[in-house]
């Protein structure tokens, strides 16, 4: 992707070693560029059998207050692969869980540890361990924000589209934390996104003001609407994901009834181009955000999308840790 961003590789890597990755708003484009470079080569590297171990002797510990299954196995698979080690730690595992401080957990940690990633529920607890720690703090997701998908969801699209400024993403569904980063990681690439949803679940309107900021500069459009079919009509990309996240489950029902025109099927594609690509950050729920059809038809690139994940998190450890 060098060609459309063109920096001196050397320096951003310095820019990058020990930064925090909260959001993908606190970077910027030619560094988020880097990044999927980097994921780029490091596949590459992988898929040739070269041995590549920047990391080796140091650890990172994971500490899942949600579960998972790719940010669980793509961190732990990634750090082994670059030569480094890995420690899962839920929410049972450490003190957090019963009422110890995160400025002290991150103290502590930092004693110990060369990074953390968290994968939890309130933003503000990504932001006080990064505050707190002084080592790299990676946000694995909370339910602000999910750039570490993000990285892997423009990786993907890259890697079948050979560019991506200038093409248009639709996303379809609720306005949640995979509708904020794509918005905000789509501005800083020059990436159009359409974000399609029902009324009162819409994305929140401080990301999406931030990302129409980031657009002036990168010549990116972000429009919001409450039609699917405006928001996938000549699209490149349709992205979609479960109605009820982690933590929402409660609210399935309600969600099922405001979400029942927003289903991405083979009418709904009809609108976008013919080459387009269908992404899904998994779990996917078939024949309820997304068909069956769609979702395991030709233009699905969801199991390249989620192998991306170990790149995209390599890159990212290697970079910050290395």
């Amino acid at each position: 992707m060098s060609q459309e961003v063109h920096s001196d590789t050397g320096k951003l890597a310095q820019q990058l070693k020990g930064r925090d990755l909260l959001e993908l708003n606190d970077y910027s484009p030619e560094e988020i560029t880097y990044l999927i470079d980097l994921a780029i080569e490091l596949k590459r590297k992988q898929k040739s059998g070269e041995v590549y171990q920047p990391l080796k002797g140091k650890t990172i510990g994971l500490i899942f207050e949600k579960s998972s299954t790719r940010t669980r196995v793509s961190f732990e698979v990634g750090m082994f692969q670059l030569g480094g080690h890995a420690l899962f730690l839920s929410k049972n595992d450490i003190q957090l869980g019963r009422g110890e401080t995160v400025g002290d957990t991150a103290q502590v940690m930092s004693r110990y540890l060369d990074g953390i990633m968290i994968r939890t529920f309130g933003h503000d607890k990504v932001e006080d361990l990064a505050r707190y720690a002084s080592v790299p703090v990676i946000n694995g997701l909370s339910d602000m924000a999910h750039p570490c998908q993000v990285l892997a969801d423009y990786q993907t699209v890259y890697e079948h589209k050979g560019k991506l400024k200038g093409l248009k993403l639709a996303y379809i569904g609720d306005g949640n934390n995979m509708a904020h980063s794509l918005l905000i990681g789509g501005a800083k690439l020059g990436v159009h996104v359409s974000i399609a949803g029902p009324e009162g679940y819409e994305p929140d309107a401080a990301v999406v003001a931030e990302a129409r900021e980031i657009a002036k500069e990168t010549g990116s459009v972000i429009v919001v609407t409450r039609s699917p079919q405006e928001a996938v009509q000549d699209a490149d990309v349709i992205y979609t994901d479960v109605w009820a996240s982690m933590g929402f489950e409660a609210e399935q029902l309600a969600r099922e009834a405001a979400f029942k025109d927003y289903q991405v099927n083979e009418e709904l594609v009809k609108g976008a181009k013919s080459d387009y690509l269908f992404l899904h950050c998994l779990p996917a729920h078939r024949e309820e955000e997304v068909s069956t059809g769609v979702i395991d038809g030709p233009n699905s690139v969801i199991f390249d999308q989620a192998e991306n994940r170990l790149h995209a998190q390599k890159a990212l450890m290697a970079a910050l840790m290395g």
